[in-house]
C-alpha cells in the first residue's frame, strides 16, 4: 500500500477480532457477515468490528492509517515543524523512490529505485547522502524514523525533546512543594494573610517535622516565585469569599439541570435583597426575598418579599401561590396582559377562567422541588405543605449550592437587572456599598413588592435567556414565556384548584380541649357561640382534644375541626388590640411584661402591653427589636377570611362523601399574596 492510501474491507478479506480469525464473506450497508477457520459465522456491525481491541486487517498491504495530531503540530516553534518537514521529504524518496518537490515523470534517482534497492539499502543510501551533506547520520537512524513516519506520520518526525512538559516547581524540593501546598489548603477558610506570613508558617512546619534546617528554603524572590506557580487559580491572597466559592464546587464536572417540562423540577431559595426599604415602623432594613424558579422554562413561579426573618409558613403559601394566575393591577400597561402575550392564552383560558384578566406570567404547577437545608424549608409546615399539594421534595446536598445553581444565579440576575435601579440600592457587598442610602427616598415593603411583581412580567418573562435555546435553532435564545408556550403543546397543563379548606389544612396544628370558657393556646383563650363546649373529640389517638388550626401570621382567630365543618374561634381579649398580631409579636409582648415584672401567664396584663407596642411603633420607631417585630406584624397582614363556619364541606370520609372544592377567584395583589400567607 502507497503511503496515505486508506485500506478497505472488502469481501475475502481475512481479519483478527474477539480473539480469532475470521474471513468477510458478505457486506450489507453497515453490517459485516464474517466466517471463522473453524466455520462458525455471525453478523456484526462494522462500527463494532472497527473499535474492538484486537481488530486488525490480516492482509500485510493494508494497515489502518493513524491521523498525525495536526492541532500540537501547530504549538511547536517554527524550526522544529520545518526540520520535521524536511525529514518527511527524505523519508518519502526512501520509501517510493521519488521525493515529494520531483517532478511526476523524473525518474527515481540512483541508490533510490525501489525496483533495483531494498529498503534497506535505500536506508544506507540516505544517511550517506546527509552525511555528505554536513548531517551525520546512520542507516539506523534513517530506519527509526521511516518506521516512525509508518506509524505516527509528521508527528514522529518531531523532535521529541521539545513536546515534553517542564516541571513546574522546577527542582523545589518535593518536601517543601507539599508544605506550601498544605498551607494553601488551609487558607480556604482562613483570613486572607500575605505571602510572608505563608512563608513564615511554612518554614516554621518544615521545621517541626524534620529539624530545623534539613529541608532548604529558598530565598524570598525564589520562594514567591514558587508561590506563585501552586497558589494559580486558588485566590490564596484575594478575595475570602471568592476562595470559599472555588473551594466549594463539585469536583465532578458540572452538569446542568434539566428539565422537559413546565413545573417538572422548580427550585426555592431564600436570600436578602440588595435594596434598602422603610419598614412600617420607620427603621430601613433589607426585606428577604424568597423565590419560586421553575429550572424547564426559568420562569420565576413566585416571589415574596419579607422582613428579615422568614418562616416556614411563608415557604408553604408562597409554594401555594405558585398555583395561582398573577392578576393584572391598577397602572400596568395592557401590553403586559397574558392575552397579548406569547402565551397560549385562548387555549389555556378554556381550561382556567381565571386567566382572563391575568398577566403574562404562567402558571406553573410543581411536581418536584429542590430545597436546602434551611430551616424554613425543612420545617414541618412545608413539608406538610408539599405532601398537600403532592409536590416531591429533593434535599440539596449540605453546603452544596451547585445543587440548585438556578435560583442561585437567579439572585444575582435580579441583582443587576432590578435592584441597582432601585432606590435604596446596596451593593452585593460592601465595598460596593454607598455611605448615604438611608438618607435616599426609600420605597415601602409593599411598594418594593409592588415594582418587583411589575418587573417579573415584564423584564423577566418577556426577556430572552442564554439558558432557553432550542438544539435545532442554537442561535435564537427563548424567553421564559417563549419556553413555556413551546412546552406546553407537549406537557399539557393542568392547574390545581385551591379551596378555602385547602388554606386552612396549610396551617399549623395544635390539639386542644375545648373547655366551657373555650380552648387556650399560649395563654392565649379563644372562644365562639358554635364550638362544642366542655365536648370531647371523637378522635380517639387524642384523648378527646380537638384539631386547631391557626395562622402564626394573625393568633386573632383560630379555626376548629368538627365532624361537620369547620367553627372559627376569636381571642377573647381582641377588643384590647387594635391591629392583627403574630405569634412572634405575642412573645416579644410577653417577654417585656416579664421585663417590666409582670406575670407572663397574666393574658390580660401581656394584651395590654402588646396594644401599647403596636400603638408605639406606629407613632414612631422604639428600640431596634421591637420595631423589627413590629414591622413583621404589619408586613404580615393579610385580609380576614370570611367565617370559617361557612365551609360546610363535610369532614368525614371525603372519599365517600367529597363535596366541590370552591375555587378562589382573580384577587388583587394583596387579596393573592396575602391570602396564602
Amino acid at each position: 500500500m502507497s503511503a496515505g492510501q486508506v485500506p478497505v474491507l472488502r469481501v475475502g478479506e481475512w481479519v483478527r477480532f474477539d480473539g480469532d480469525e475470521h474471513q468477510v464473506v458478505a457486506l450489507a450497508g453497515t453490517s459485516v457477515r464474517l466466517r471463522s477457520r473453524g466455520g462458525t459465522a455471525q453478523v456484526v456491525l462494522l462500527g463494532f468490528l472497527l473499535a474492538a481491541t484486537d481488530f486488525e486487517l490480516l492482509d500485510g498491504r493494508q494497515t489502518v492509517p493513524v491521523m498525525e495530531p495536526i492541532g500540537l503540530l501547530e504549538t511547536l516553534p517554527g524550526e522544529v515543524l520545518e526540520r520535521a518537514r524536511r525529514w518527511e521529504r527524505h523519508i518519502v524518496e526512501v520509501v517510493t523512490g521519488r521525493s515529494p518537490d520531483s517532478p511526476k515523470t523524473a525518474p527515481p534517482r540512483a541508490g533510490y529505485d525501489p525496483a533495483s534497492s531494498t529498503v534497506k539499502g535505500r536506508d544506507a543510501a540516505k544517511a550517506a547522502e546527509l552525511t555528505a551533506s554536513g548531517q551525520p547520520t546512520s542507516a539506523r537512524t534513517v530506519t527509526r524514523m521511516r518506521l516512525r513516519y509508518g506509524e505516527q506520520g509528521l508527528w514522529g518526525l518531531v523532535d521529541q525533546r521539545v513536546t515534553r512538559g517542564s516541571d513546574l516547581v522546577g527542582r523545589a524540593d518535593e518536601r517543601l512543594v507539599t508544605a506550601v501546598l498544605a498551607e494553601l489548603n488551609a487558607q480556604t477558610h482562613a483570613s486572607t494573610g500575605t505571602r510572608g506570613r505563608l512563608m513564615r508558617r511554612v518554614s516554621a512546619a518544615l521545621d517541626a517535622e524534620y529539624g530545623p534546617g534539613v529541608v532548604p528554603v529558598p530565598g524570598r524572590s525564589a520562594f514567591y516565585e514558587l508561590i506563585g506557580v501552586l497558589a494559580s487559580g486558588r485566590h490564596s491572597f484575594g478575595a475570602a469569599t471568592t476562595r470559599r466559592t472555588l473551594a466549594n464546587r463539585p469536583p465532578a464536572p458540572f452538569t446542568p439541570s434539566l428539565a422537559t417540562r413546565p413545573g417538572e423540577l422548580v427550585q426555592i431559595d431564600s436570600t436578602l435583597l440588595d435594596v434598602m426599604v422603610l419598614l412600617d415602623s420607620g427603621v430601613p432594613g433589607r426585606p428577604e426575598l424568597t423565590m419560586v424558579v421553575d429550572v424547564a422554562t426559568r420562569t420565576i413561579a413566585a416571589a415574596v418579599l419579607r422582613p428579615a426573618g422568614t418562616k416556614g409558613v411563608d415557604a408553604a403559601l408562597l409554594l401555594a401561590r405558585t398555583l395561582v394566575p398573577e392578576p393584572m393591577r391598577p397602572g400596568w400597561s395592557a401590553a403586559l396582559r397574558m392575552s397579548a402575550s406569547r402565551l397560549p392564552h385562548a387555549r389555556l383560558l378554556d381550561i382556567d377562567a381565571r386567566l382572563q384578566a391575568a398577566a403574562a406570567k404562567p402558571v406553573i404547577v410543581p411536581e418536584t422541588i429542590v430545597i436546602d437545608h434551611g430551616r424554613v424549608f425543612v420545617s414541618e409546615v412545608f413539608t406538610r405543605a408539599c405532601a398537600r399539594l403532592g409536590v416531591s421534595i429533593q434535599p440539596a446536598r449540605k453546603g452544596t449550592p451547585t445543587d440548585k445553581p438556578i435560583v442561585e444565579r437567579q439572585f444575582s440576575s435580579i441583582g443587576t437587572l432590578f435592584c441597582q435601579h432601585v432606590a435604596g440600592y446596596t451593593g452585593y457587598n460592601v465595598i460596593r456599598r454607598g455611605d448615604r442610602i438611608t438618607d435616599e427616598p426609600l420605597w415601602g415593603l409593599t411598594e418594593l413588592q409592588d415594582l418587583l411583581d411589575e418587573w417579573i412580567v415584564a423584564g423577566w418573562q418577556h426577556r430572552p435567556h442564554d439558558g432557553l435555546r432550542d438544539p435545532q435553532a442554537p442561535g435564537r435564545a427563548f424567553s421564559p414565556n417563549d419556553a413555556y408556550a413551546a412546552m406546553v403543546a407537549a406537557s399539557g397543563y393542568l392547574p390545581m384548584t385551591l379551596s378555602g379548606q385547602d388554606y386552612l389544612e396549610l396551617l399549623p396544628l395544635h390539639w386542644r380541649h375545648i373547655n366551657e370558657y373555650g380552648i387556650t393556646i399560649d395563654y392565649r383563650t379563644y372562644d365562639g357561640v358554635a364550638l362544642p363546649h366542655g365536648k370531647r373529640s371523637t378522635v380517639a389517638e387524642q384523648g378527646g382534644r380537638w384539631e386547631v388550626r391557626y395562622d402564626p401570621y394573625d393568633l386573632s382567630h383560630v379555626y376548629v375541626r368538627t365532624p361537620a365543618r369547620w367553627i372559627t374561634a376569636a381571642w377573647t381579649h381582641l377588643p384590647m388590640v387594635g391591629a392583627p398580631f403574630a405569634d412572634f409579636t405575642w412573645r416579644h409582648a410577653r417577654r417585656m411584661a416579664a421585663a417590666r415584672g409582670l406575670p407572663g401567664d397574666n393574658e390580660t396584663e401581656v394584651a395590654r402591653v402588646l396594644d401599647q407596642l403596636l400603638t408605639r411603633a406606629g407613632n414612631g420607631p422604639v428600640d431596634k427589636t421591637t420595631a423589627r417585630v413590629a414591622a413583621r406584624t404589619r408586613a404580615a397582614r393579610r385580609p380576614t377570611l370570611p367565617d370559617a363556619q361557612i365551609i360546610d364541606r363535610p369532614v368525614a370520609a371525603p372519599a365517600v362523601d367529597p363535596a366541590p372544592a370552591v375555587p378562589f377567584g382573580l384577587f388583587d395583589v394583596d387579596a393573592e399574596a396575602e391570602r396564602w400567607r
